[in-house]
């Protein structure tokens, strides 16, 4: 933690005559988006992975009817065509998982009074008006929602219903040019109708997350997820 305390010190530093008192929380952005740099390369495989995944669709439900009688035989039939045709079915969680330790390590930096038995400095720069450490409760504590923080905090959730509604349409727009399963199929097996309407919803569950981890670490998520949206609009296009 330490070593990463001092990362994301040492990129403040360069960016403190642009930004100011921010520049912590602008280091942050650009940390995240470094991580996504990192990253590309298993979200477009994650891509052409979901499009072979859609392109497999018809004979796996060609397999489902053959086998409709027999669920184990069924399984072992798809996955041995997957391995055919090098089609990994878990390729499109890969990007996520690996955000996953950044995420944390933002959140329990700026979670810690101490790092490394001293006291955590990283706690005292501020996005505007809203400490990089404080959550929205404490900003509504402090002045309310049309205090500094709360506006900050209100900023940061108009801009994740913005892009939850574009990765809405997007979402929708992509499930019916790729469905998960043939119209027929889906209603079918259990489950599959469910996750289909749910799916295009994902994205605004962002906003309970903004609204409970430290500012850093809703920065981070704020960021990826926009990140993410405009990713996905070049990538499955």
């Amino acid at each position: 933690m330490s070593v990463f305390a001092s990362l994301v010190d040492h990129l403040a530093d360069l960016l403190q005559p642009l930004f100011g008192a921010s520049a912590a929380a602008a280091a942050i952005v650009l940390f995240t988006a470094l991580v996504r740099l990192l990253v590309h390369p298993l979200s477009r495989a994650a891509a052409r992975g979901q499009k072979a995944r859609t392109a497999l669709q018809p004979r796996i439900a060609e397999l489902r009817r053959k086998h409709a009688k027999n669920p184990e035989k069924l399984q072992r039939a798809v996955l041995d065509l997957h391995t055919r045709e090098k089609v990994s079915p878990l390729s499109g969680c890969l990007p996520s998982l690996c955000q996953v330790p950044a995420f944390f390590l933002l959140y329990h930096l700026f979670s810690s009074s101490s790092i490394g038995g001293r006291a955590n400095e990283l706690l005292a720069h501020q996005l505007l008006a809203a400490p990089l450490g404080g959550r929205w409760a404490d900003a509504l504590g402090d002045g309310g929602a049309v205090g500094g923080a709360g506006l900050v905090y209100a900023g940061l959730f108009a801009v994740v219903a913005a892009v939850a509604a574009f990765s809405y349409r997007l979402t929708k727009r992509t499930m019916a040019a790729r469905p998960m399963l043939p119209a027929g199929d889906a209603e079918a097996v259990p489950g599959v109708g469910a996750i289909t309407k749910v799916m295009p919803f994902m994205s605004f569950f962002t906003l309970v997350t903004v609204a409970v981890v430290p500012l850093a670490a809703a920065l981070y998520v704020v960021t990826s997820m926009t990140w993410s949206a405009v990713e996905r609009a070049f990538l499955y296009r």
